[in-house]
């Protein structure tokens, strides 16, 4: 497709088609990142290595994830993403693959972090999304490709869970690098050519970044306040599985379902872009972490109750807390987009390399809190991180950009 018609396509804004494939694209590259945490107590048992040894197999995914969006994410605004979302594709499908066959904990390990990398794919698409979109209808757009990124995230957890524990972990991985093989090779045939918005070197580029980080006090407070969410995100759903084993010795299929819970809460992101077209982003925000909050608090509830309903409680928070979060990432989005167009991808590089430094923080810090202080440990946890994020979003109210 030229850049002329490229044009054409951003006036007329994306067909229902080319949205759903962005999504579905967003979604299985993200999943990648997550299919080995209810998988954990298996890898613990087949490579016979120990818990936290295991546990640093989702911590350097999320840091690979992170180094990823800081180094290589910018180049969207540098080059035609489309190039760059399909050659991530390929990395990815080969990383997942040496993940399948790794023979010890060292070598999936490396292949972890190269899983991490290569899934920035994502944080291409989502942009791209961004900038294909009419102004008028972008928080829609962006909220639905982000309900698959979403949906990738928490659904993962559920096919991984029962993947593994019928067909083992390798299989699971080499069925995620057929997955993303599939999208980028449908992605290559219809997405169209995205422009370059600057010209500047990949050393400018990075140093740039300097720059908006210091210029945008919006940018500063969506990405302190998104990493806060994203401690107790990844807290909940790195240690879930192995409280699910150790107190309601529960298997690791069981714990996948418990995704399902958190993929009704992803149903806010295209909700939560369209209340930001009408009534701003800023509102979203707050009732976004409040309701994260609450629902990370409303765990300390479980010794109160019986066995049955501490686990339904454990559902109801999980649809609440998601919701919560999955509406603040995609108001923050709104907000960082509109601050300078021509910096889209480093706008979003630096956001989401505050939210995946969170989400690895919150991986370890999970484990850690886990083991020494159970899991009421790790809602109190949940909660002083939920706090923080609303107490971001609440004094932004006072100030000026």
């Amino acid at each position: 497709m030229s850049l002329a018609e490229t044009a054409t396509l951003q006036e007329k804004g994306l067909t229902g088609r080319t949205v759903f494939m962005l999504a579905t694209g967003a979604g299985f590259a993200v999943a990648a990142i997550y299919y080995s945490q209810p998988m954990l107590g298996i890898l613990v048992n087949e490579l016979h290595a120990g818990v936290s040894t295991v546990g640093l197999v989702p911590t350097l995914t999320q840091i690979g994830y992170a180094l990823g969006i800081l180094l290589l994410a910018p180049l969207g605004d540098r080059h035609d993403r489309r190039r760059i979302i399909i050659l991530k594709g390929v990395l990815l499908t080969l990383a997942l693959l040496l993940s399948a066959f790794s023979g010890g904990i060292i070598m999936l390990l490396v292949a972890s972090l190269a899983v991490g990398i290569t899934a920035t794919m994502a944080q291409d698409i989502v942009p791209a999304a961004a900038t294909l979109s009419p102004a008028a209808s972008r928080g829609k757009t962006v909220g639905t490709v982000m309900t698959g990124l979403l949906l990738g995230i928490l659904l993962s957890r559920v096919l991984s869970g029962f993947v593994a524990e019928f067909y083992g972990w390798r299989t699971m991985f080499g069925a995620a690098a057929l997955m993303v093989l599939t999208i980028t090779l449908i992605i290559w045939r219809s997405l169209p050519a995205i422009p370059a918005s600057t010209t500047m070197s990949y050393p400018a580029l990075l140093a740039s970044m300097r720059h908006l980080w210091r210029d945008y006090k919006p940018l500063r407070r969506a990405t302190l306040a998104q990493a806060l969410l994203s401690v107790g995100f990844s807290a909940f759903w790195s240690t879930l599985a192995i409280m699910l084993h150790e107190v309601y010795h529960l298997g690791s299929a069981t714990a996948g379902l418990f995704g399902l819970a958190g993929a009704a809460g992803a149903l806010a992101a295209p909700l939560a872009g369209s209340l930001a077209d009408r009534r701003g982003p800023e509102l979203v925000t707050r009732i976004g972490t409040t309701l994260a909050t609450l629902s990370f608090a409303l765990m300390f509830l479980l010794p109160l109750l019986p066995v049955p309903y501490q686990l339904a409680l454990i559902v109801v928070s999980a649809v609440g807390f998601d919701f919560g979060v999955q509406s603040t990432l995609v108001s923050h989005q709104s907000i960082i987009f509109s601050l300078e167009p021509a910096a889209r991808s480093r706008l979003n590089a630096l956001m989401f390399t505050g939210v995946f430094i969170g989400m690895a923080a919150g991986s370890a810090l999970g484990s850690v809190i886990l083991d020494f202080a159970g899991w009421q440990g790790v809602v109190v946890m949940l909660t002083l991180a939920g706090l923080g994020s609303m107490v971001v979003r609440w004094m932004s109210k006072n100030l000026h950009p």
